[in-house]
Formats: structure tokens, sequence, C-alpha cells
């Protein structure tokens, strides 16, 4: 186990170091400039040289590419050109946004999910299977925006019950700041219309992003119950006349999650990366949010460090999770 462990430790920045050159030289074949989107329309050619060579953007791009990497090992992601402060500076704004976000769509994936693979294995092959894999399906057929903006039309502009947007009214105003999740925080200082606000501003986003990812938890916990529902135990559990719920929820489901969890890793890295467009149909100031307006204005600082951020957590994710799974099950051996 030690070994695995370090064996995945080193290819860490192998895969950080790719993300970080590919991502790099992607942005900077984007035609535009994030100087002139800066100074604006009526900027002279004497101050669009100036403020270039100022942010060394006159150099050549390998050399760019060098001084960039130069910084990145000593912890520096640059300087966003539009918002003035350092990338770090802009990843701790936004990024407790995305947390929030994440860790909500987790918990909905995680009780549905499960519920709705328990269901589907326990009446297999009958209605409430049928009904719940519709669900897990038809939820990640559907594209994110797409999905995003329908959920906008019916619940705020037909139904009027949900906000379509932002992350708290702007007449509450947000928390005292203690970790930056907005939730957390206002239960922390007893701030209720802010938690209120807040959780109102959540579900619409979190509902979108959690139904997009829904499908792959929902068809391994059926497929794992349906393996564990056809072991003895379980079947001498009905013969000793314990209650379904008993049987199928306590018993069978606690030996079926083993490699439920696998998943539930996985799937946390990939809420992250559709974060991006959930922010952006909902306007929720995360890191995806930051991205994209980044794009949009040539910032390639902010996008590099996105990228890194995001593929940072990602891997660090797996490999949490790697470690997890024979604790989980001892049976497990690397």
């Amino acid at each position: 186990m030690r070994i695995y462990i370090i064996k995945r430790l080193a290819w860490f920045p192998i895969v950080l170091m790719g993300v970080v050159t590919i991502v790099f030289f992607l942005t900077h074949l984007v035609p535009g400039s994030a100087i002139r989107i800066l100074l604006g329309p009526h900027a002279t050619e004497a101050m669009l040289q100036h403020a270039t060579k100022e942010y060394g953007l006159d150099k050549p791009l390998v050399y760019q590419y060098g001084i960039y990497l130069w910084k990145v090992l000593h912890g520096d992601l640059g300087r966003s050109i539009i918002t003035g402060r350092t990338v770090i500076a802009d990843l701790a704004i936004y990024l407790p946004a995305t947390i929030e976000l994440v860790i909500t769509s987790l918990i909905i994936i995680t009780v549905v999910g499960i519920t709705l693979g328990v269901v589907a294995a326990v009446y297999k092959n009958g209605m409430l299977d049928f009904l719940a894999r519709g669900v897990a399906v038809g939820g990640v057929s559907m594209p994110q925006f797409w999905l995003g903006l329908m959920v906008v039309l019916l619940f705020f502009y037909w139904l009027g019950i949900l906000p379509a947007g932002g992350k708290i009214d702007p007449n509450i105003g947000a928390p005292h700041h203690i970790t930056g999740l907005y939730t957390l925080d206002s239960l922390l200082t007893g701030n209720w219309a802010a938690f209120k606000s807040t959780l109102l501003h959540l579900i619409l986003p979190a509902i979108t992003l959690s139904l997009t990812n829904l499908s792959t938890t929902t068809r391994m916990t059926r497929s794992s119950m349906l393996r564990t529902l056809r072991e003895d135990y379980i079947t001498m559990a009905r013969a000793y006349g314990f209650g379904g719920f008993r049987v199928n929820f306590i018993y069978a489901l606690k030996n079926a999650l083993i490699p439920v969890a696998s998943v539930l890793g996985l799937t946390t890295g990939y809420l992250f990366g559709g974060a991006f467009l959930i922010e952006t149909v909902f306007d929720w100031p995360g890191i995806g949010l930051y991205a994209t307006r980044s794009i949009l204005n040539v910032d390639y600082a902010p996008v590099v460090g996105v990228a890194l951020l995001t593929s940072f957590i990602y891997v660090a994710i797996n490999i949490v999770t790697d470690i997890i799974y024979p604790l989980i099950d001892p049976r497990i051996k690397y």
C-alpha cells in the first residue's frame, strides 16, 4: 500500500505539469488581447505597448511559458489583468462558492442516487425500476446549460418561487466571513435571513448539477445491490423473517456501497468540472464563472490557474479514494 501511494504521488506533479503546459499554450492561441479590453477602445498605441511590456506579453511565447512555470513552482499563479489582483487572491474569493455548490450537489447525488439504485434493484424489471433508471438516464442525457435554463424558466419565470441567479439577496448582504461558505457562515453567526436566502439561491444550481451527474451513482448502486441481494446471508436474513427495509437498507446496502464509494469520489471530481456551465447559467460566483469571464476577456493567468486548481483537486480526490477503498473493503490489496 505504501509503495502504491508513493507511485501515485510521484505522478501527481507530472500530471499538473502537463495540464499547465497544455492550457497555457492553448489560451495563448486564442485571438484577442486582455490589454486592449482593459484599456478600452480609446487607448493609444503607446498605451497598449507600455501595458503589454509591463505585463511581459511582448516576450516570445516560450520565454513567457518559462517565466510562468518558474513562478508556479514558487507558488505564484500570476496576476489577473482584468481584476488587478493575484490569481491566488481571486481563487480564495471564488473557490468557497464552488465548494458550497459541489458539496450540496454531492449530498443530493448520494441520497437520491443511492435510494434510486436500491429501489431499482429491489424491484428489478418492475415499474419502479424503469422509473428510477429513467430519472437517472434522463438527467444525464440533458445538456447542463439547457436543463439550467429550463429550471429557471419553470421555477423563477412561471412559478416565481425560487431566485434565478446570484448567491444571496443583495438586500440582505453576505454574512460575516468565517469560512467563505455562506450557508455555514450564516449558521455560525445565527444570521437566519442570510441562511434562508443562500439556501434558496443554492437550490436550482445544485439540483441541476446533481441531476446531470446522478446516473453513474444510481446505476452502480443498482448493479452492486443486485449482486448483494443474491448472497446467501441475505437469503438467510429473509428466512429469519427480517423486514424488507432492514434487509435491503442495512444488511445488503452496507456491502453494496463499497464500489459506490469509489464512484462518489470520481463524481466529486466531475462536479468541479461540471460547475463551469452551471455557475455561468445561474451567475453563481464560483471559479467556473471566474474562468468563463477570464476566457471572454482573454485573461490568460486566471484560466491557467483555474485549470491547475481543478486538476489538483481531481487528482487529489482520486488518490484519496484509492487509499480509502481498501480501508472500506479489507479484501482489496494493491
